[in-house]
């Protein structure tokens, strides 16, 4: 059955697909740019970077360094690198 245009498909000779297309285009591309963001592995950290003192700390705890040299690294974070252990 034929419309007011004399077209099956409402006059628009084609146009309306490649519109649809145009329509797409943007959400394909947004989808392909959050799933990448998201599955990249070399990306920024969302978190802050540990302070030195929980660095020293982390590494104690991992047995990577001895009670003397955390408590020398300790003094020295600190600001009193000159005084001596008071173990």
């Amino acid at each position: 059955m034929m419309n007011w245009y004399g077209s099956s498909w409402g006059g628009t000779s084609g146009w309306w697909p490649g519109l649809m297309m145009l329509g797409w285009v943007p959400i394909v591309a947004a989808a392909v740019w959050a799933i990448a963001r998201l599955t990249r592995t070399g990306h920024r950290s969302l978190t802050a970077p540990e302070s030195p003192r929980v660095v020293l700390d982390r590494r104690f705890m991992a047995g990577e360094i001895d009670a003397e040299r955390y408590a020398e690294a300790r003094r020295t974070l600190e600001g009193h690198p000159n005084q001596t252990a008071q173990l």
